[in-house]
């Protein structure tokens, strides 16, 4: 077990607080796989082994890596909290369990929660407090079967296809943090470009007589502007950051400016209560015609599918460090964004995302809504958790500003007919939940397939065509009207509602299949290696190949951008920019020339 607390980063960059006690170590760890350990008093008792937090048992950073299927898990430790806490509440965050959690702290239970991708918090006050220990017991379950948000782990035992290992448990940070028992909750800063200014939302726990709330915006030069609203009226109070002209600095792609942002809660006499820190960055998405504009201007979004997973620790960053490396190796390959694919990913990622200037599509683990006794017309049958687990995702992740759209589901390839479905309910509801939470970005009701709402602000399809003369051929109808549109089946049946004319990229497409170790380079691989469609012969053939893909996209005016699959190998899924363990594996300078010409979308 290692020495040092891993992943020790603040979990939580966009509102810190000075008081906070990471939980990541070393823990009591224990695989319940018939999920009776409650019946068998394993709440109450000491556990059998030992695994390092927040590593998911299946990894081998975690020190168990059993891939085997993990029905429940149970984790136990003590913590002392802080006796200089005193006078506040601790509250105890996770920032990710798979799937659902149920938590008891000295005995209690504290908190439950479903959804392997968001955070969730427990008020630990009355149960133990500065100065006392809180022994925490932790329970998840994780069940292989039926309708769950699962991404892509496998519901199979080996990992197949673009299916991969299974994360149970635990698999982001674990902390505390002091709070006042009045408290500031986390805000909603939105930046108005056209306004010249940041409009925030400050929930509060409680509304109190003669207190206020103040913002305070800064820049490297100093204060740039402040507001105090009163905080006994609201439930979350509004404030009004302006900029002045000569302190605008927009965040783009080449200039990714962060503003500093304070939030100080003030009681009657002028005391700071509370006060936390983030940050945001003035920049603006809009739509005209077809075209998606960033601070109003034309920029064509290479965006590159990342499924965030890492060979020795899963979906789990092994360090900070790999976060940031992953941002800088796509950049490097001539991309300026990505997909975040099938994952919901630490918010640490989207922090550097801001920082660096990389545009990001947030997106939702969707897949496993499929069910396996379902007919064609009715396969997809995600629950009512799909929604609430996405606006938790939503509410986490609103002040980024690397995120320049949402897209809550992927590839529900269902068949369209004159029954209302599950799939049809939920697909609208988690439209419609995203556009009541933001309107403030452009939202794909579902990528590629089955796009159910026929007022989804952008329209999209996956392409995977490998001979680029067929694909240009296939892709030349948005001119038209009619562009290039995932299908039913043989049956010719549509699986989606028609294209209104809404601004369309490709948004997956490439995903060559390229392995330059394979024993057998005539287009043959062995059984563990899986790509789309006939492996290239060669690396030349390589580059051919995804150059007359990537042209394809770039020469079409009308085109807003294009998502290559994808950033680096995932298991045995062998179409990466680059290896599963991130080393070279083709020309990156190379990939970067052919991307980064003036794509047709970008002339004026």
């Amino acid at each position: 077990m290692p020495t040092t607390t891993p992943r020790p980063e603040h979990p939580r960059p966009q509102f810190v607080r000075p008081d906070w006690l990471c939980l990541n170590g070393e823990w009591q760890f224990e695989i319940d796989r018939s999920d009776s350990g409650l019946e068998r008093g394993v709440r109450d008792q000491e556990l059998a082994g030992r695994i390092t937090v927040p590593f998911a048992p299946e990894s081998e950073l975690s020190g168990i890596a059993d891939v085997d299927f993990l029905e429940a898990v149970w984790y136990r430790t003590t913590v002392t909290i802080p006796a200089d806490w005193d006078g506040n509440h601790a509250v105890l965050h996770f920032q990710a369990v798979d799937q659902d959690a149920t938590v008891w702290v000295n005995g209690v239970e504290v908190v439950r929660h479903r959804g392997g991708f968001t955070p969730f918090s427990a008020d630990l006050h009355g149960v133990a407090g500065p100065g006392e220990e809180a022994l925490i017991v932790v329970r998840a379950r994780d069940s292989r079967y039926g309708s769950q948000a699962r991404g892509k782990q496998t519901t199979r035992y080996f990992n197949s296809g673009c299916h991969y290992t299974r994360t149970t448990g635990i698999w982001q940070t674990v902390w505390l943090e002091s709070v006042p028992e009045t408290h500031l909750r986390r805000p909603r800063i939105t930046p108005d470009v056209a306004g010249s200014a940041f409009h925030v939302s400050a929930p509060l726990s409680a509304n109190k007589a003669g207190w206020k709330v103040r913002a305070i915006l800064s820049d490297a030069a100093g204060e740039v502007s402040r507001a105090d609203v009163r905080a006994d009226l609201d439930l979350a109070p509004r404030l009004l950051l302006p900029v002045p002209s000569e302190r605008v600095r927009l965040w783009d792609t080449t200039d990714p400016h962060l503003y500093d942002v304070r939030l100080e809660l003030v009681d009657a006499d002028g005391n700071i209560v509370d006060g936390a820190d983030s940050y945001a960055g003035l920049r603006s998405v809009s739509i005209n015609g077809k075209a998606v504009l960033i601070n109003g201007k034309h920029v064509f979004q290479r965006l590159v599918l990342d499924q965030g997973y890492w060979p020795e620790s899963l979906m789990t960053a092994p360090s900070e460090e790999a976060l940031v490396a992953d941002i800088e190796l796509s950049i490097a390959a001539g991309f300026n964004g990505a997909r975040l694919h099938q994952k919901v990913f630490e918010e640490r990622y989207l922090y550097h995302a801001d920082r660096l200037g990389y545009l990001v599509w947030g997106e939702f683990g969707d897949w496993g809504g499929a069910v396996v006794n379902g007919t064609r017309e009715d396969n997809q049958q995600p629950t009512a958790s799909f929604v609430t687990q996405w606006l938790e995702a939503l509410e986490r992740d609103y002040n980024h500003p690397s995120i320049v759209g949402w897209c809550p589901l992927n590839e529900t390839h269902q068949l369209l007919h004159d029954r209302i479905t599950q799939l049809d309910d939920v697909t609208r509801a988690m439209f419609l939940a995203t556009k009541a939470a933001d309107t403030s970005r452009p939202v794909l009701d579902a990528s590629g397939y089955s796009h159910r709402v026929p007022e989804t602000d952008v329209w999209d399809s996956h392409n995977y065509e490998q001979d680029p003369k067929q694909f240009a051929q296939q892709m030349s109808g948005l001119a038209a009207g009619a562009p290039y549109g995932n299908t039913g089946g043989e049956e010719g049946r549509p699986i989606s509602q028609p294209y209104n004319g809404q601004p369309y990229f490709c948004s997956e497409f490439g995903g060559i299949w390229w392995n330059p170790e394979a024993a057998d380079a005539a287009g043959n691989d062995d059984t563990e290696s899986w790509g789309y469609g006939q492996r290239v012969k060669d690396e030349a053939d390589f580059y051919d190949r995804f150059t007359g893909l990537v042209d394809v996209l770039l020469d079409d005016p009308l085109m807003f951008g294009y998502c290559y699959t994808q950033l680096t190998d995932v298991f045995q899924e062998e179409n990466g920019i680059y290896r599963f363990d991130r080393s070279s594996k083709l020309d990156v300078p190379r990939i970067h020339s052919v991307q980064t010409r003036q794509a047709a979308y970008e002339k004026d």
